[in-house]
């Protein structure tokens, strides 16, 4: 991938706003209680940002410590640091064979069975190192985490195997904090944790460091942070859900208009040619668009390939020369055909905005997402990594 967006020989870019981020850092911390640290999560190729293009530039900006969801992920978070005491911390997939190599490399990973358990002590006797773990405990996801009926001697077993492992926290996730329809589900849990954390001070002799909480949760269960927060998709300007940002909107005294979260991305692309078509003719394959009137068409070179889903044929739109086209005829795998014929001088080269601003028009991912009835999540992890990214 090139750091040069003139030297770019792909059909569209990524620009990442560091503003944006450094607005979106700020705002975070300033949600967090005294002495609670913050953890930005990249899984997902960093919600679609890109790892490696978003690693340094957090990291200037005061992260020292990264969530990933697989032994791979970690991987590209370890490679592309620049402050060797930076944290990394697998909370899913990682295999027995790879606890070796999170053990050598001081990754923290979590642990949720029995089985791999006692695979990281083995290990990590046979290397002479501590492995530095993450106990998550099932608390009512039902996913992934240890049962209520394991705890204790689970406990036990990290407290009397002390010599090979170096308990980094004691975690849960809660399920679906970005809805209020499982509030009481997430009260639940909490209060199971609570009992946890007291069990877990009464094996160890003191309370190990304990998280809980994701964007949702810090937003709508502010009360719920305990020693860390695991913050994703609003470290890159974006709210869990419509209903995250209004309660919390609401409980602060905040104007709706005055969203705190900053975007982080842009998606372009440019005008590949243009053309007319005459009034009755059909636009692209099969007969999904009949032109109406003598219509002026641009090609823009991205399709469902790039993550523009062909879901978005006749419905959705693109920003050119400050307005919108509305896509006509059907997303191909490498190009759509958009309407011109309002816009005045469209012509080959021009800029073509997919997600983000231009002139004062906005694309936005959940604008994006409604279009696709995709959530913005969805819709940000399923822009390809062959995508250039470039700071701005």
């Amino acid at each position: 991938m090139t750091d040069n967006l003139s030297d770019s020989l792909e059909p569209s870019y990524i620009e990442l706003s560091e503003e944006a981020l450094l607005q979106n850092i700020q705002f975070l911390k300033s949600c967090l209680k005294p002495g609670v640290k913050l953890s930005a999560v990249v899984k997902g190729n960093a919600y679609g940002h890109g790892i490696s293009t978003f690693m340094p530039i957090a990291e200037r900006a005061g992260i020292s410590h990264f969530s990933v969801f697989s032994a791979q992920e970690a991987r590209v978070v370890l490679t592309h640091r620049e402050n060797h005491d930076t944290g990394i911390m697998i909370m899913g997939m990682i295999r027995d064979r790879e606890v070796k190599w999170a053990i050598q490399n001081g990754v923290e990973f979590y642990l949720f069975e029995t089985e791999r358990l006692k695979a990281a002590i083995g290990q990590a006797r046979e290397l002479d190192i501590k492995a530095r773990i993450h106990l998550q405990l099932e608390t009512g996801m039902n996913r992934t985490g240890f049962e209520e009926s394991e705890w204790e001697e689970v406990f036990t077993m990290v407290r009397e195997n002390a010599d090979a492992l170096e308990l980094r926290g004691i975690c849960t996730h809660f399920a679906g904090a970005e809805s209020m329809a499982n509030y009481y589900r997430i009260l639940n849990q909490n209060r199971e944790f609570e009992e946890a954390l007291v069990l877990a001070e009464k094996v160890f002799g003191s309370k190990p460091l304990a998280h809980a909480s994701s964007s949702a949760a810090l937003m709508t269960f502010p009360d719920f942070q305990y020693d860390m927060v695991r913050a994703g998709i609003a470290l890159y300007g974006f709210w869990p859900s419509r209903e995250t940002f209004m309660n919390y909107a609401k409980s602060n005294g905040l104007e709706t208009q005055n969203d705190p979260l900053h975007r982080v991305i842009s998606w372009k692309s440019e005008v590949m040619s243009t053309k007319w078509v005459e009034e009755g003719e059909f636009i692209g394959y099969g007969n999904v668009y009949l032109a109406g009137r003598q219509m002026k068409i641009a090609t823009v070179p991205i399709g469902y390939t790039h993550g523009f889903g062909r879901n978005l044929t006749n419905t959705g739109f693109v920003l050119i020369r400050g307005e919108r086209a509305a896509v006509v005829g059907l997303v191909n795998m490498n190009m759509i055909t958009v309407d011109v014929t309002d816009i005045e001088g469209t012509t080959k080269g021009d800029e073509v905005v997919l997600i983000g601003y231009q002139g004062d028009d906005e694309i936005s991912v959940a604008s994006f997402g409604e279009m696709t009835n995709n959530l913005n999540y969805e819709v940000l992890t399923r822009l390809p990594s062959s995508i250039p990214r470039f700071w701005v």
